[in-house]
């Protein structure tokens, strides 16, 4: 199994990165995990769209779903002809909601893709045995477990603190956990984690790697390093567009950007 970070800018598209997704391949199956806006060029640059197998959306807001309405411009007017229909996991009201965004004289949203709904417990999507649990954010949020032929990663999607994203992440090779917010005053509650928050939840859970994702352009990524590194004492690193993890536990050699650095 090997995980690619696609985009991992929070709340918005940043001038390095498109907003969340990451690509996810075991047995020539290629997983993406949310689509949100500006990611759908770049993801692109590693994988084809004709090759891509299925789609979690981990919830609805707009940075971790939106270029799923550019996709399917590509899926439903190929100048080969209509794509195959893809299948998407998302919360209930997905397809519904992205229908929103298309225009009134478009195809639909449902002629591109074939939507499933998304419930805590246990799926299987091709080779990959996926456990999902409702995460504490604004909207229905699913956070993912993802196993393949001994290897686990967990993935946060957006969370304020709770004990689900641990039990998700427990004794996984990766922890890919959002960070958005730094410590300070005032924060908003049920929103998002703190840098030092993901790295708690980690250090909960066992998780041997964290890497931390949904970085916000306004925040200084050499502090969410130094607070996060004051509760997790694993392997830590921030997220970096084109970042491979091997194995969903060990850094291609030259990928990412570890705590230090």
């Amino acid at each position: 199994m090997e995980l690619t970070v696609v985009g991992w800018a929070g709340s918005f598209p940043g001038p390095d990165s498109p907003a969340s997704c990451y690509l996810i391949e075991a047995d020539d199956f290629r997983l993406v995990l949310d689509l949100g806006n500006g990611a759908l060029g770049a993801l692109q640059r590693y994988t084809a769209l004709s090759e891509v197998d299925a789609i979690c959306l981990s919830h609805l807001h707009a940075d971790h779903c939106m270029d799923v309405i550019g996709y399917s411009v590509f899926q439903n007017y190929h100048p080969g002809g209509p794509r195959p229909r893809i299948p998407v996991y998302g919360p209930p009201g997905t397809a519904d909601r992205l229908n929103l965004a298309l225009d009134s004289h478009s195809k639909t949203i449902t002629e591109a893709f074939e939507f499933a709904e998304l419930a805590p417990g246990t799926i299987e999507i091709g080779p990959l045995t996926i456990t999902t649990a409702r995460m504490q954010h604004t909207v229905e949020t699913f956070g993912f477990r993802i196993e393949h032929a001994g290897r686990v990663m967990a993935y946060s999607a957006d969370t304020a603190p709770c004990d689900e994203l641990v039990t998700l992440a427990r004794d996984a090779d990766l922890l890919l956990a959002e960070a958005s917010f730094t410590d300070g005053p005032d924060l908003p509650p049920d929103l998002h984690l703190t840098a030092r928050q993901a790295a708690e939840h980690a250090a909960r859970a066992g998780a041997a790697e964290l890497v931390l994702t949904h970085l916000v352009a306004w925040n200084d990524p050499a502090v969410s390093q130094e607070q996060a590194a004051a509760a997790y004492d694993g392997p830590l690193r921030l997220a970096s567009s084109g970042l491979r993890l091997l194995g969903a536990g060990s850094a291609r050699p030259g990928g990412g950007r570890p705590a230090g650095t």
